[in-house]
């Protein structure tokens, strides 16, 4: 607990993970407290960081980043919290994971704001999430912009209180290339926001277009 990894910047501090043999992530974080500052993971096996089981945990000024590309091979997310409370991602960027850039999963209290999500299948997913504020980032050119869901059969469903707002969600046009039996392969390219099977979700003073 209470661990801090600092970077001198997502341009200058890289840990590449292009030779990695074993292991599903770059950094896997289970810890309390956990602080991720201004440092870049890029082409990790699995996921990028994925922080599991922990109560506050702030990404800042991180970028996740498959530098290939596009590819149903890479990475399935970008910058993963799961199970986790008081989640923080600021000015933060993921690229080109094959399934979300930024995956916020069955946690509570959540801010996701002035990031940037590109080249991905999606950009920032809020999935069986409770009290989460989306703002101030920017969804590009991934397959879908922004999505707020639940899926079935979690340790946590009922997704609510969600506010997605004065984010520029636009030119979201990338070829959806999700790995083939993944939930996200049957989303349609081209969409802007989707919100599915949940409740108290307000979506205001969003840029939205040509998606």
């Amino acid at each position: 607990d209470r661990v801090t990894i600092r970077g001198e910047g997502q341009d200058k501090s890289i840990l590449s993970f292009a030779h990695q043999a074993r292991g599903a992530e770059g950094l896997l974080v289970t810890s309390d407290n956990v602080t991720l500052l201004d440092f870049a993971v890029e082409n990790a096996r699995g996921d990028a960081i994925k922080a599991r089981d922990c109560h506050n945990i702030s990404f800042r000024g991180v970028r996740a980043e498959w530098t290939n590309g596009p590819s149903a091979s890479n990475g399935a997310f970008g910058l993963h919290p799961v199970n986790c409370d008081n989640v923080l991602i600021q000015g933060s960027i993921a690229r080109g994971a094959s399934v979300a850039g930024i995956y916020v999963g069955q946690s509570r209290n959540i801010i996701v704001r002035d990031s940037t999500a590109a080249f991905n299948v999606a950009g920032i997913e809020i999935v069986n999430s409770f009290n989460a504020d989306v703002f101030g980032n920017t969804a590009t050119h991934n397959s879908s912009g922004i999505l707020v869901f639940d899926l079935p059969g979690l340790q946590q469903v009922g997704g609510h209180s969600v506010r997605v707002f004065q984010n520029h969600i636009i030119s979201n046009d990338a070829a959806n290339f999700a790995p083939a039996g993944n939930a996200m392969a049957m989303a349609p390219t081209g969409t802007g926001v989707l919100i599915m099977a949940n409740r108290d979700v307000h979506i205001f003073d969003n840029d939205i277009g040509e998606n």
